[in-house]
């Protein structure tokens, strides 16, 4: 029963995985996701439902458009994979319990902003907004222990950036703040802090791999949100282990 379960999270993500992706390329540029159907990004065509069967599309259209044979970008088939994975993640380590519409939900906004910085170096405020209530009522829901922490980690998720932000003279942009303050809500003081760490050390290796090997300069302005993305990631999921970890050195 648990091996269907896994299978039927990770089929759910492939699906809205395919969404976010839309939602992630559309909403920085101001186009409407909602209503118009899905079409190659080269010529324009409507695509068929057969050419939008998440990740085996992609596959059997060997990452090209059948109508221009234009590549395909493989982010469209990474965000679907992602996704299924985060899903069946969500589910196998937080179970049957109202955490996990948390869960579900974080993991939708994270992989929709992961698109929208790495495409436009853009955090969109509708894509925060959207979020917010509801982590504000799940976290009514399903309160952190001590209760008041998700008020408190959004608090410090801004105020740590916003202080770079003046120190650095814009080190960091605006939309990393705000995503900090949602953050907070989510996952309270010390697991807002940890993710504010493991972003910048995940930042620095990243970052010297790429100076390395010259795929981007010094110079170069390189987007903050996928760090944090994948800082989010771990912090939720192992971020207790790791801070028990930590303490018991």
């Amino acid at each position: 029963m648990d091996t269907i379960l896994l299978l039927c999270f990770f089929l759910l993500g492939l699906i809205f995985g395919s969404f976010f992706h839309v939602v992630g390329s559309r909403v920085p540029q101001q186009q409407p996701f909602t209503n118009d159907r899905s079409a190659c990004p080269n010529c324009q065509r409507t695509l068929s439902w057969y050419e939008l069967i998440p990740v085996l599309s992609y596959m059997l259209q060997r990452g090209q458009c059948r109508h221009c044979k234009k590549p395909i970008t493989f982010t469209y088939p990474a965000a679907e994979l992602a996704t299924g994975v985060l899903f069946t993640l969500s589910y196998a380590e937080v179970g049957f319990r109202p955490e996990l519409i948390t869960a579900i939900l974080l993991m939708a906004m994270l992989v929709i902003l992961f698109i929208s910085d790495m495409s436009f170096m853009l955090i969109p405020n509708s894509i925060l907004l959207f979020f917010l209530p509801l982590f504000i009522i799940m976290r009514i829901i399903q309160p952190l222990d001590p209760w008041w922490a998700s008020i408190t980690g959004a608090f410090v998720g801004l105020a740590i950036i916003a202080l770079i932000i003046l120190v650095s003279n814009g080190g960091m942009g605006a939309g990393d703040m705000k995503l900090f303050g949602v953050l907070g809500i989510v996952l309270g003081v010390e697991k807002t802090l940890l993710t504010f760490f493991l972003s910048c050390m995940i930042g620095a290796i990243i970052g010297a791999v790429l100076l390395l090997f010259k795929i981007i300069d010094h110079k170069q302005p390189v987007p903050f949100g996928p760090y944090i993305v994948l800082a989010t990631i771990v912090t939720y999921f192992y971020g207790e282990s790791l801070i028990n970890w930590y303490v018991n050195l």
